[in-house]
């Protein structure tokens, strides 16, 4: 009878062990973290990306077709086409530029891990990783991934160190903040993209674009988006202070295969300036469950006050258009040379209503012969701001700091639900001329 019950418990832990084995891509090394509702696992052969998140039912959510996929880090900058060690990409990538990626590239080699650390509580990976569109070139640069679990929830905090011997000053580029890929049965994109975020109002879906790219681009008002099933259950993407997002589904909608090449999108969206020496961090969430369970979440993190933004050790997600900054790192503030033609600072896309905030406040230094900047305002549902979009103001160019305070609910344009913001220091720059922003506020009126 003894003999009869080990093989039973023996044949069981073989097919738990095989029916593992099939939800992960081949070679895999494996790193877990778990807790009595969700298990995920990253690859230490892969980068340290995420490959395996399931429930209890223990069917992975992840796509690993290529390395290409997966939950993982990527980001872009200049030149674009990127050329490396005599390499040139091909046609199909030359848009995508310098992109280093966390599993690997295009044509299979993996990502070098150099530190794994897990204690069963926190798991931590740093990686050298590979340039997508060129064949094992690795990027100058690591990436490092802290993961902890909460309940149904992956906390995750990601950060790029760069060390590119090219100083060139790129401009912004849109980062996948991170790039999320899940398998076809989670065929449904959802968000919620309306005008009274946590009001319980109906999250729908995201439409498919024109055209044959299969990601579309959204801004989801209360910070979260998700790839669900037909019954609303799946893998919700957060991202705190970030309503800014791209994806969709591209192949035919089938099972959860994590070899399949049908495969869902998400990608929190920010178009950031990577300098060649930046330390550039960020944080998200992977929510398993129904579409509640990821809007509960998103709940804890909802901002009640308009956006504030302080200069003092980063540049808050803003990047500028026409104009130079003094470069990484950012210590105090801004500080701007504005010698081009209409030098813009573009913020952020967030989300506020113009009745919370009727006043803006500038925390500036000019120095310029020019009297007056202009601040633009987008409006929720508008591709930019409309020429009555905008409200000038005086400054003094004496390069002396000062609070500058503008009247927004003064324009009649200044209604409703907005999402972004740009400041025209001067409209067209002179030699000489520059700007120090400490901090852009937008409040309530001031006494």
């Amino acid at each position: 009878m003894r003999r009869w019950l080990w093989l039973i418990c023996l044949w069981g832990s073989y097919s738990y062990a095989v029916d593992l084995a099939s939800q992960l891509p081949p070679g895999a090394k494996m790193s877990w973290l778990e807790t009595t509702e969700i298990k995920v696992g990253v690859d230490l052969n892969r980068g340290g990306a995420i490959v395996y998140l399931a429930g209890q039912d223990g069917t992975n959510l992840i796509n690993n077709f290529d390395l290409g996929r997966q939950v993982q880090l990527s980001y872009f900058s200049g030149p674009v086409p990127f050329e490396a060690e005599g390499q040139k990409p091909k046609e199909h990538w030359q848009h995508i530029g310098w992109n280093p990626i966390q599993a690997g590239d295009d044509f299979g080699h993996r990502s070098e891990i150099l530190v794994h650390e897990n204690d069963g509580k926190t798991l931590h990976v740093r990686c050298r990783p590979l340039q997508w569109p060129l064949s094992g070139v690795p990027g100058e640069c690591v990436m490092d991934s802290w993961l902890e679990l909460e309940g149904k929830v992956v906390q995750a905090k990601a950060r790029l160190t760069n060390s590119r011997r090219d100083t060139t000053p790129w401009p912004a580029r849109l980062q996948e903040l991170p790039a999320v890929y899940g398998n076809a049965g989670l065929h449904r994109i959802i968000s919620y993209q309306g005008l009274h975020p946590f009001q319980n109002e109906p999250a729908t879906l995201v439409p498919k674009p024109q055209g044959k790219h299969p990601w579309s681009f959204w801004i989801g008002t209360e910070g979260w988006a998700a790839m669900l099933d037909a019954d609303d259950h799946g893998l919700g993407l957060i991202t705190p202070g970030r309503v800014h997002f791209t994806g969709g589904f591209a192949g035919k909608p089938g099972k959860n295969e994590t070899l399949s090449n049908s495969t869902g999108y998400l990608a929190g969206q920010g178009q950031e300036i990577l300098d060649h020496n930046i330390v550039h961090e960020f944080r998200y969430e992977l929510v398993l469950g129904s579409m509640k369970d990821i809007r509960d979440r998103a709940a804890h993190h909802k901002r009640p006050a308009p956006p504030i933004w302080r200069f003092q050790q980063d540049r808050q997600g803003w990047h500028h258009r026409q104009l130079m900054d003094q470069g990484w790192p950012i210590q105090g503030c801004l500080r701007l040379q504005l010698e081009q033609s209409d030098p813009q600072l573009v913020s952020p896309f967030c989300f506020w209503q113009a009745q919370e905030a009727p006043q803006l406040v500038i925390d500036a230094a000019f120095h310029t012969r020019q009297t007056t900047a202009t601040i633009f305002w987008q409006r929720h549902g508008t591709s930019a701001p409309q020429p009555s979009d905008s409200m000038s103001f005086p400054i003094q160019g004496d390069g002396i700091r000062r609070r500058y305070v503008v009247n927004l609910s003064n324009a009649n344009s200044y209604r409703g639900s907005l999402i972004r913001l740009r400041l025209d220091p001067v409209s067209s720059g002179s030699p000489g001329d520059w700007a120090e922003i400490h901090a852009i506020e937008l409040c309530k009126v001031t006494e």
